[in-house]
């Protein structure tokens, strides 16, 4: 999946996996964030196998010229989980927005566990 966007400068041409990977990296920078992990054990095998660290857990999907986000996370014991969330929703908002020149229309944070 590619996310295409057109300026004065011409066609460009994004991938998912290169918009994964900054959403990734926004995302373990946030203060309560331990790890991302995937959805399924299947996903979890193939990423494993793969080593791809910053990328895993992180969903994206693209209709027209909006970006979707889902973030599967497991954060720091203690940590107020709203307050982590917001923080984790804002700061991959802003990274991906100012990575891709395009508008992030949600970022969905899914809480897989907690770790102390």
């Amino acid at each position: 999946m590619t996310v295409e966007t057109n300026n004065y400068y011409g066609k460009i041409s994004i991938s998912g996996e290169a918009i994964a990977v900054v959403a990734g990296y926004a995302a373990l920078d946030c203060y309560g964030v331990v790890d991302l992990v995937s959805k399924n054990l299947k996903d979890n095998i193939k990423e494993l196998i793969k080593r791809k660290k910053y990328s895993k857990g992180v969903k994206i999907s693209t209709v027209e010229n909006r970006i979707f986000i889902d973030i599967y996370c497991i954060l720091k014991y203690g940590v107020s989980i709203s307050a982590v969330a917001e923080s984790l929703k804002k700061s991959v908002k802003y990274s991906v927005e100012n990575f891709t020149g395009m508008i992030v229309d949600t970022v969905n944070v899914h809480v897989v566990g907690v770790r102390v």
